[in-house]
């Protein structure tokens, strides 16, 4: 059986309140006075319902010191519980005793609360039974004495019908088998195997701590791509350079221009011809004009003359002399001296003309216009200044571009330096990973020898168990034979073993339920151990008779309202341990400490926190 959760109406200082529980360990924390105890005492209520008392003990009885509080507050309250694979949901009002309602909520149906289901529900324990094995009241685990004959009747049912018989011959058998069952589960290897591997674990973790396998990826990365985009940038300024510098050859080569030696030869010779052109455009000039002076003046010389002899023929008639004879000697010799004036004037006309035509080619091809003047010649002179300054920036651009070229070589060096060094890293980081998924592998191994450690271990204290028991029986035997006490003794013996962390280990208890613990040589009596350990050997006693008195597979949960106040810190400890271990139900603590929670914690043991 499994509580699931409760609400209560009105119970004591408790009013309109829900808890819940889970399985396994729950606790349940709450300060003094904060209703602990009332919650205890509602959940046996609920389960056993309350009978009034009469007369004065009516004063003092559960029913009348758990009447609500508060006047508004109802009598009643439901409990939620699992049992068999079914959820029942009991229902209680305990102003009406007999006002019981219990529903299965699995199967969708009211139930009869009839003896034989609530014996059937509560595997047959009264509620005396209850309180003495699973239910431990606030600081006390010591039996009462209704427990004395609640015992005797169970043993005395089951030695008629057999099953508790035991005798001293099976039960070695028994043993017997059980030792070696137990040491055929063991693995011998475990822990010669469990020690290499934390050997392994050491040596991978301090491998990996070594500063080779830190993480610089992404610093190389962006250093790689700050590189990249450097090449990029430099390879584009070099690019747009060298079309600058295309653009610039082709346009000097466009003008049969090699180098600025050139141009300036060329200028000089352009200077020379506009020098030619110039003195020859003088020259002619002046020649011109002295050939007509000089024409001009024969002329009148030839007419004076010509006239001086027409009159010498009208003085001197005698001898005749033919105009026409005259005029026609002075043609001749105009004719000859135009002549010799063409003569000198056609060299200077020739050099004219070379010039000239030199100058319009030079001018039409640099300027567009192949008009001579001066002008034109300073703007000519101009246009050869931007061409030799053109190439002095080419020069200067070509010496960029080698200085670019060998900065992009340095930039592809560090690149391929930075992607080997990328990829050395990552080498390195897929060895990490490699180790890494090792080390968890190796760890998660050890975890499970770890278990199988401990289960070894755990065997190995059944060994031991198995082996004091049958000492024990040899030697005791004669001793509890007849003492109906015998059939607690191997479950109580076993228990004290582990809620005392092997201080003791076996005990005994008589007819009276008085308990010993065994030694070699006597039985020494409960009452001189000290009474942590006395606590703990009824505690043990009362799980023992839990286990036996209780019918079925599904044992009802085990409560402890503030049980352990007794207990140190170690001795809380180890029980705590043994509780998970030694009790296959639920268990509900109620504590107003907080140390067992914490040391559930510490101890990494799962619990539920409940906090009221």
């Amino acid at each position: 059986m499994k509580l699931l959760d409760l609400y209560i109406g009105g119970f004591g200082k408790l009013h309109d309140r829900t808890v819940a529980f889970q399985d396994g360990l729950n606790i349940v924390y709450g300060k003094n006075e904060a209703g602990k105890s009332t919650l205890h005492t509602f959940i046996r209520s609920m389960l056993f319902g309350i009978e009034r008392q009469r007369g004065r003990a009516a004063r003092t009885d559960t029913y009348s010191r758990f009447l609500p509080w508060e006047n508004k507050a109802s009598f009643e309250g439901r409990l939620r519980l699992e049992k068999g694979g079914h959820i029942y949901r009991i229902e209680r009002n305990f102003q009406n005793s007999r006002e019981l309602s219990i529903v299965d909520e699995t199967a969708g149906r009211q139930i009869e609360p009839t003896k034989a289901f609530m014996d059937s529900l509560l595997n047959g324990l009264s509620e005396t039974a209850y309180n003495n094995t699973i239910s431990i009241g606030q600081l006390k685990s010591a039996t009462e004495a209704g427990m004395v004959a609640e015992l005797r009747n169970y043993i005395a049912n089951l030695n008629t019908s057999g099953n508790l018989a035991l005798n001293i011959t099976k039960a070695t058998a028994f043993l017997k088998a059980q030792r070696k069952a137990y040491e055929n589960q063991m693995v011998p290897e475990a822990a010669r195997s469990y020690t290499a591997l934390l050997s392994e674990i050491r040596n991978i973790e301090k491998a990996i701590s070594s500063p080779e396998y830190e993480n610089h990826l992404a610093d190389y990365r962006k250093k790689r791509d700050h590189v990249a985009q450097t090449i990029l940038e430099k390879q584009q300024e070099k690019e747009d350079l060298l079309q600058k510098i295309a653009r610039g050859q082709q346009l000097l080569s466009g003008n049969q221009f090699t180098s600025e030696s050139s141009i300036l030869q060329y200028e000089d010779e352009a200077r020379i011809i506009y020098a030619r052109y110039q003195s020859a455009k003088i020259s002619a000039s002046k020649k011109s004009r002295k050939i007509c002076i000089a024409l001009a003046f024969i002329a009148a010389i030839l007419c004076g003359s010509a006239c001086g002899f027409l009159a010498l023929s009208d003085q001197f008639s005698s001898v005749p002399f033919p105009a026409a004879a005259v005029s026609g000697g002075l043609s001749l010799v105009f004719l000859a001296a135009g002549i010799i004036a063409a003569l000198q004037n056609k060299g200077v006309k020739r050099d004219l003309n070379y010039s000239t035509k030199l100058l319009q080619e030079i001018f039409s091809r640099h300027l567009g216009d192949s008009s001579i003047s001066q002008e034109a010649m300073n703007a000519f002179c101009q246009r050869m200044g931007e061409y030799r300054r053109l190439c002095a920036a080419l020069i200067k651009s070509e010496e960029t571009a080698k200085i670019l070229a060998k900065e992009l070589d340095d930039l592809q060096a560090q690149q391929t330096a930075c992607m080997e060094i990328i990829e050395q890293q990552q080498r390195t980081q897929w060895e990490l990973e490699q180790k890494l998924e090792r080390l968890a592998n190796c760890k998660t191994q050890a975890e499970a020898l770890r278990a199988t450690l401990a289960e070894n271990e755990r065997l190995s204290q059944e060994i031991a168990a198995i082996d004091l028991a049958q000492e024990t029986m040899t030697n005791l035997s004669t001793t509890i034979r007849d003492s109906f006490g015998l059939y607690l003794n191997k479950e109580a013996s076993h228990l004290i073993d582990c809620i005392t962390g092997g201080v003791y280990n076996s005990m005994s208890v008589d007819e009276n339920l008085h308990v010993f613990m065994n030694t070699k040589t006597k039985l020494v009596p409960l009452e001189q151990v000290s009474s942590g350990t006395m606590d703990q050997v009824y505690l043990a006693l009362r799980l023992a008779a839990a286990k036996l008195i209780q019918k079925g597979d599904d044992p009802l949960p085990l409560i402890f309202d503030d049980s352990f106040v007794l207990y140190d810190d170690e001795r809380l400890k180890t029980a705590l341990k043994w509780l998970v271990d030694a009790y296959p139900g639920q268990t509900i603590i109620f504590t107003c400490h907080q140390r067992e929670a914490q040391m559930l914690t510490a101890n990494q043991i799962p619990y539920h926190l409940i906090s009221i």
